[in-house]
């Protein structure tokens, strides 16, 4: 998938009704580190497990940039070749006609693009890309004419394949590494996360987190929404070890 960055509803898992978007230290760092990286016209590497709120992170603060900067996003969710790479590209920047059949051809035109404007380029589930793959990317900001800044954003495996390729870990400006809430995190985030965590007891919060959640901000994403459908059919207003309950047997 490619294009600009995506309508804001589909940031949440399930595009769970009434989910804010909090404020953590995570989501703090990579507004600054972000800003950092545009400005230098650098690359940074996002990285973190599944879940722990990267791309909502990112596709966040992106939104909050001035809205003259050029942000393009790729998608990808198998393994891509150099070649797959440049058709992601040439679809991303709306390049018009028809994608070159010659690779040097192609890549003339891609840097050609690159160096008129500055531009960030969003690369999402980066772990699928091969070292060959991010060597490309490299190749394409090397070049002294492209004004060009690259958000890495993707699982450990982008970081693993980042650090063993010294060419390419030492162009990397910035690293960010996405962990689970700790407690102290949930106890604080959570209840501003949902209405249904709003006044629920501190205690059914930590025991939501300790058998279903486990700082993992898609688990409870998933674990609210059903929640929220428990309080529903009972026509209670508040969670209790009930509600919770039926929700852990549904995960």
């Amino acid at each position: 998938m490619t294009g600009l960055l995506p309508p804001q509803a589909s940031d949440q898992y399930l595009r769970l009704p009434g989910a804010q978007v909090v404020t953590t230290r995570a989501l703090l760092a990579a507004r600054d580190n972000l800003a950092d990286t545009i400005n230098a016209r650098a690359m940074m590497c996002v990285h973190g497990g599944a879940g722990f709120g990267k791309t909502l992170a990112v596709n966040t603060c992106l939104r909050d940039l001035d809205p003259a900067q050029d942000v393009r996003r790729i998608t990808f969710r198998v393994r891509p070749t150099p070649r797959a790479a440049r058709h992601e590209l040439f679809a991303a920047l709306d390049l018009p006609g028809t994608p070159p059949r010659g690779p040097s051809e192609f890549d003339a035109l891609l840097r050609q693009a690159l160096a008129l404007t500055p531009r960030t380029l969003v690369v999402d589930e980066a772990q699928w890309l091969s070292g060959e793959t991010f060597e490309y990317f490299r190749y394409l900001w090397d070049d002294p004419y492209t004004q060009l800044a690259i958000i890495f954003v993707g699982g450990e495996g982008c970081h693993q394949v980042l650090r063993r390729e010294p060419m390419l870990s030492s162009r990397i400006f910035i690293w960010q590494h996405f962990t689970r809430l700790t407690p102290e995190e949930v106890q604080a985030v959570i209840p501003l996360f949902h209405p249904v965590w709003a006044d629920a007891d501190p205690a059914a919060i930590a025991s939501a987190d300790q058998h279903a959640a486990h700082g993992n901000f898609r688990a409870w994403a998933q674990l609210t929404a059903h929640v929220r459908l428990g309080l529903e059919r009972t026509g209670r207003e508040r969670v209790d070890s009930e509600v919770l309950g039926w929700a852990f047997s549904r995960l």
